[in-house]
């Protein structure tokens, strides 16, 4: 077994394989890159142009090549294939799982990814691609690999043996058999443990188990990702109307799938409307960030308005102006956790039991609670600091109706856009921080007008 070297990237070493491009030292570039895992040498080549990488990838064993493309990010993909031809794409898909070759091909141009397929050695495996192409790629059909080992409910363990050897080159992670009949209805599983402990001329029939949980091929990416989440499952079989085994989705997969997720929810609650990376271009970058900062600018004015509206409350008590930033800070950090808390739990539909009705008690049993203890605490502060009973109380009786507004709209929002299938997350960002920026100034002067 080759040992795995560890490896860290260091500008040093980018450094010594840039120049070692520009001086065609092959060897140089083959041995220090010998050894090294194909997810390291991804991470490696995102530092450099795609001509350079290109010329790496040429040096590299074929089956290194295609787990680096496979591994690529997104938009690193798209650039990277525009420099290599159908016929060299083809080569590397030869080594790559179906469902990640179809990912990539994905990113052609019709015309191309064709002619990719057309060049396949192996006409299963351009079967296979073409047939996940047509699922769309947020569904189980669009995350799961053809590659599986399956075995007729009625061979002996030493049939279905065979068949894992005979198809251990194309699957590359074997957790466990999948039982089916005559049909290919999917029946159940049998461990391999479970093939191994039997006695010779056994049957599958007599040793598989029938509790098998399955996912179908138009279930949403979410669903697949909470049934393995719920269950602990290594991969889990995939199946279309009629029970027929379509393929397999790894954990790997979902993995995957958990992390695009993440970092689309974390780009949506920081205000970025698009999905970019710190190297993409000047004008994606900008175009991603100024919707949300627009709307950012758009609520600054809004707030000045109200403002405006009480500029004679202002200049009666101009002590009351320094209390401003203390509410819409406030109301921002509650809005904020609210809605984190609701979006969180719509991501885990299983622990959303309770009806409407008792989840809007509690959290206004929460922000009665939260708002009393902030209000009492910014009523000590202000008379301590200010001793000015009078404005003590205003800034308290305005926080507490602040808190318990901004928990009630942090807590709606993402139920809403959840109803109208917009991501909940967009609500954790600035969107609902600039609202509840007005709410709570617009609550501040009314409290003080009011008590006044």
């Amino acid at each position: 077994m080759e040992e795995i070297t560890t490896f860290e990237l260091t500008r040093a070493f980018a450094d010594s394989l840039k120049k070692a491009i520009e001086e065609q030292n092959n060897a140089f570039i083959v041995e220090a890159l010998q050894g090294v895992n194909p997810a390291d040498i991804t991470e490696t080549l995102e530092e450099f142009t795609t001509d350079e990488s290109k010329y790496i990838l040429d040096l590299l064993d074929t089956e290194i090549g295609a787990e680096i493309l496979s591994n690529l990010e997104e938009d690193t993909l798209k650039k990277f294939l525009r420099v290599f031809t159908p016929r060299e794409i083809a080569t590397y898909i030869e080594y790559i799982d179906s469902d990640d070759a179809a990912d990539i091909l994905n990113q052609l141009p019709v015309r191309d990814s064709e002619e990719v397929i057309s060049l396949l050695s192996n006409p299963e495996k351009a079967s296979h691609i073409i047939d996940l192409m047509r699922y769309d790629e947020d569904v189980a059909g669009g995350i799961m690999a053809k590659e599986l080992i399956k075995a007729n409910l009625n061979w002996t363990v030493e049939q279905t043996t065979e068949e894992i050897r005979d198809q251990a080159e194309n699957v590359s992670k074997i957790f466990s058999v999948y039982v089916v009949d005559d049909k290919n209805k999917l029946l159940g599983r049998v461990s391999l443990k479970n093939i191994l402990l039997a006695r010779r001329g056994t049957r599958i029939k007599d040793i598989y188990n029938d509790d098998v949980i399955s996912v179908k091929t138009y279930d949403e990416e979410e669903d697949v990702i909470a049934a393995m989440r719920k269950y602990d499952l290594e991969a889990i079989p995939v199946v279309n109307m009629q029970g027929v085994l379509m393929g397999r989705i790894t954990i790997d997969d979902v993995v995957d799938a958990i992390t695009e997720q993440a970092e689309e929810e974390r780009q949506l609650m920081s205000g970025i409307s698009e999905d970019v990376e710190e190297d993409d271009s000047v004008w994606m970058l900008t175009r991603a960030r100024i919707p949300w900062l627009v709307i950012g600018l758009i609520g600054s004015f809004l707030g000045a308005e109200v403002i405006g509206l009480f500029q004679n409350e202002i200049s009666s008590i101009p002590i009351m102006a320094a209390f401003i930033p203390l509410i819409t800070a406030t109301a921002g950090n509650v809005a904020i956790q609210s809605s984190s808390i609701v979006v969180q739990t719509l991501a885990s539909k299983s622990a959303f039991q309770d009806s409407a009705l008792k989840r809007l008690y509690k959290v206004i049993a929460v922000a009665i609670i939260n708002g009393l203890l902030l209000a009492l605490l910014a009523f000590a502060i202000s008379y301590f600091r200010r001793g000015d009973l009078s404005i003590s109380f205003i800034v308290a009786t305005a926080l507490s109706c602040v808190v318990l507004l901004a928990s009630l709209t942090g807590t709606i929002t993402p139920l809403i856009l959840e109803r109208l299938n917009i991501n909940p997350a967009a609500a954790s960002g600035p969107f609902i921080t600039t609202f509840n920026d007005i709410l709570g100034l617009a609550v501040y002067f009314a409290v003080a007008y009011l008590l006044f």
